[in-house]
């Protein structure tokens, strides 16, 4: 028998036994903030404002909690599912903030990642055409374009980011749906705006025939 074997391999399946722990606390908590990320910005969808901050405070509280557990085990911090969960975070706090014309909050912030603050920003840019379907519906061109102007921005901003997959989480492939997601977007804001200005004309040259 090797000398000391049993005192080392004691030590070792005792550091295990904790990864293991702190492992599956993460990986529940990240499942109950991407569910609780997914109903804040459907809230925000709804502009139920108040339920949408709360819910998202209660994912900034979790993903605070989970950042700090996992900081000195860097297999479960840098883990798909807890760096995913972040992700969704973000999502949910650029989501708010971009519909409100709020400022963006940064990495530091939030607590995260560079890379998950950049994928995070471009799903909430992709979520803008959501809102902007909704609203031009009722008629809000201006409100529509505005949103229309950030996604640009945004997605201006993302294709700067020429890294490999290992360094920013598959923000590549998140940044060529932004494009696609943007340019039909822009292509239903064209058809909105032309339809209500063919409304309005329709509707001086009937009040015109009409006198």
């Amino acid at each position: 028998m090797i000398e000391n074997i049993d005192t080392v391999s004691e030590t070792i399946r005792e550091t295990f036994v904790q990864i293991d722990s702190v492992r599956e606390d993460a990986y529940k908590i990240s499942r109950e903030i991407t569910k609780i990320c997914a109903n804040a910005i459907r809230a925000v969808h709804r502009s139920e404002w108040e339920l949408a901050e709360s819910l998202t405070a209660e994912a900034r509280e979790m993903a605070t909690q989970m950042v700090s557990a996992t900081q000195d085990h860097p297999q479960i911090h840098w883990a798909g599912y807890t760096q995913d969960c972040l992700k969704e975070y973000v999502e949910a706090e650029h989501t708010y903030a971009l519909i409100r014309d709020l400022p963006l909050k940064s990495p530091t912030e939030l607590k995260v990642e560079p890379a998950a603050w950049l994928n995070g920003l471009s799903e909430a840019a992709t979520e803008l055409r959501r809102r902007i379907l909704d609203i031009l519906r009722h008629g809000h061109e201006s409100e529509a374009e505005r949103l229309l102007a950030k996604m640009d921005e945004i997605y201006s901003l993302l294709v700067t980011f020429d890294f490999r997959d290992a360094i920013t989480g598959g923000l590549r492939r998140r940044t060529d749906t932004l494009r696609a997601v943007l340019e039909r977007t822009r292509g239903d804001i064209t058809t909105s705006v032309r339809q209500a200005k063919l409304t309005e004309a329709l509707k001086a040259l009937e009040g015109k025939l009409n006198q």
